[in-house]
């Protein structure tokens, strides 16, 4: 029987764009899921849409790649996909565009993987406003749908971020998370705090919550 104080969040990474592994796009507008991404996306709609304990609703980051991500889970659902500004990816401003090769060359990379806590990027936000801004995003949903399954499209660092800060773990090692596209994480909240229940599971080894 459900526990009515324990609310589940599935963090579902968006699915593979044209860019991905290759260009770090930011929150740059126009990117869309390529057709291996819209296939992942089918595919963990598909699994998620067979738990035993549906979600009650489904929120995107307001980019183009989550929310087409978020609709076929929707539809698996009969739900519609609330944008939520604070599921956003990370604001990298002038970095915004630039090829991972390229940036993997800044001296600031490695500063950027070993220390993010000090990082904030020129003309865009900080990784520690990042995950504060993403954690308080997820619990306020979480708050709002208690004792239920929500979903949330987001982006790999801001998952990252709220699993480490579920976790206990310092920002720092943040960066440890492997977050693969379209894989989902999943996390409970109760009064007496939150539980990770898996992290980066692909949709066929989701199990049902």
């Amino acid at each position: 029987m459900p526990n009515p104080d324990v609310t589940t969040v599935l963090l579902v990474r968006h699915g593979t764009t044209p860019t991905t592994g290759r260009i770090l796009p930011g929150r740059a507008p126009g990117l869309h899921l390529s057709d291996a991404g819209r296939g992942q996306a089918e595919r963990v709609a598909a699994h998620i849409g067979q738990l035993r304990r549906p979600p009650v609703a489904v929120y995107a980051s307001p980019l183009e790649r989550t929310r087409e991500t978020a609709a076929p889970i929707a539809r698996a659902l009969g739900l519609r996909v609330r944008r939520e500004h604070g599921l956003v990816e990370l604001d990298i401003g002038d970095w915004t565009g630039t090829s991972l090769r390229r940036a993997m060359r800044r001296r600031e990379w490695a500063t950027v993987q070993r220390l993010p806590s000090s990082v904030r990027f020129p003309g865009g936000e900080s990784f520690a406003e990042m995950a504060t801004r993403a954690t308080d995003a997820v619990l306020r949903l979480a708050a709002a749908h208690r004792g239920q399954v929500i979903v949330a499209v987001s982006h790999a660092d801001p998952i990252r971020a709220v699993v480490a800060t579920a976790a206990g773990a310092p920002l720092d090692l943040f960066q440890r998370v492997t977050v693969s596209p379209c894989s989902v994480s999943a996390i409970a909240y109760s009064p007496e705090g939150p539980r990770i229940l898996c992290v980066n599971t692909s949709p066929e080894g989701l199990v049902d919550t």
